[in-house]
């Protein structure tokens, strides 16, 4: 009897024990076997404990459209750093802008505007925007997109809502300084400033709904998937935790995460993995993973940056993967969190110690080749001084 000629669940089984280098191998043997090796059902077992593949921690599949021994490719060439480098955009000035991917759009801060280029697959360079979102009187600072909105904040004080839809935009009033941080989900807008206050926002009206006073400069904030609570992070320099959560119905501070930051370790940003779950990243040079329904006192697992330095961005691919972008010469790290070290260093050509970048996955599929299943967004954020300019401010 033939291997083809064996009952689907005998050769379920039997191809259950190779690894992905035996199943392309076992591919080239005849088409029959090719067409039974392409099914995503023989590889979803293997990519839920690979890296970026987009299968959740409970098994859902995010992109069934595309066939996972792909996307089980794409990811050992993640984890052995291979990819294409090409150079989209150049510009004469000295401009360190936000940049965030969503889809084939890439949404680009340059000084006071916003600038979104559509992406083609076989372009290697970017042609003029298709929109151009202005508002601002001063530079963007951070900007939120969203599937209706794009929400912005500035070195002016000022948070412009920019629909996608009908290209209207709002200006919001009411922070005194730069906005550090801004998150918005399901209508709910929650913003962070240096004059030490966090404001809820609602896209539904042009007032804010409550001003939070920090009584420190707010650095990071973010929003529960379950829009139940939200997470602030501060400089830490005051005598308590810089991670607080929020309710959001209540707008009082449910608890504080963690006991024994020195001060001066800032968290810089964070993400949700899932409703339980927070990574956070700072001045200390520390991602930490939180689970907030056990004890608040204690995170769960921690991973050092290897050169001491300060940690700007974070994010995740929601299972095994993270990306942090760190202020020393724009070193990306991509990490596996279960492992203590580092699983790839990817450093910018350009020496500067302002620019720091980090790989934040899409909402939506990817048709590009050479990414399919997990397009990167990608964040680079400025500062007015060096990490270790910033960390001594912070302490004045």
């Amino acid at each position: 009897m033939y291997l083809s000629q064996l009952p689907d669940d005998v050769l379920y089984h039997i191809l259950s024990y190779l690894d992905w280098k035996t199943l392309s191998r076992l591919s080239q043997v005849s088409k029959a076997i090719f067409h039974f090796v392409s099914r995503d059902s023989v590889w979803k077992k293997m990519a839920k404990d690979m890296l970026n593949t987009g299968i959740s921690p409970n098994g859902t599949d995010l992109y069934p459209h595309i066939l996972l021994k792909e996307r089980v490719k794409l990811s050992q060439n993640w984890c052995a750093g291979v990819c294409k480098r090409d150079t989209l955009l150049k510009w004469k000035t000295k401009l360190l802008p936000w940049l965030q991917l969503d889809g084939d759009t890439l949404f680009l801060s340059q000084a006071a505007d916003i600038r979104a280029y559509r992406l083609e697959q076989k372009c290697r360079t970017l042609r003029k925007p298709v929109e151009i979102y202005s508002g601002h009187r001063a530079d963007v600072c951070k900007f939120v997109v969203t599937d209706s909105h794009l929400i912005s904040g500035g070195s002016d004080g000022k948070i412009v809502v920019h629909n996608r839809r009908t290209h209207n935009s709002t200006q919001l009033s009411g922070h005194h300084q730069e906005i550090n941080c801004i998150d918005s989900k399901d209508g709910l807008i929650i913003s962070g400033s240096r004059d030490q206050t966090t404001r809820v926002w609602s896209l539904a009206s042009d007032c804010q709904k409550q001003v939070i006073p920090l009584y420190d400069r707010v650095w990071s904030v973010a929003i529960n998937p379950a829009l139940s609570s939200f997470v602030t992070g501060t400089a830490c320099c005051e005598n308590s935790s810089p991670l607080r959560i929020w309710d959001v119905e209540r707008l009082v501070c449910v608890c504080c995460l963690g006991s024994e930051f020195r001060r001066g370790a800032g968290v810089l940003d964070m993400v949700f993995e899932t409703p339980f779950h927070l990574l956070t990243c700072g001045y200390d040079t520390f991602i930490r993973l939180w689970d907030l329904r056990l004890s608040p006192q204690k995170y769960v697992m921690e991973w050092e940056e290897p050169h001491d330095s300060a940690l700007y961005c974070i994010q995740t691919d929601g299972n095994h993967m993270i990306a942090s972008g760190s202020s020393y010469y724009g070193v990306v790290r991509l990490w596996d969190k279960r492992k203590t070290e580092c699983l790839q260093c990817m450093l910018k050509r350009t020496v500067s110690s302002y620019v720091l970048l980090s790989y934040l996955w899409s909402r939506r599929s990817n048709r590009q080749a050479g990414h399919a299943g997990a397009r990167p967004k990608m964040a680079a954020r400025r500062r007015q001084a060096s990490g270790k300019e910033e960390r001594k401010s912070d302490l004045d």
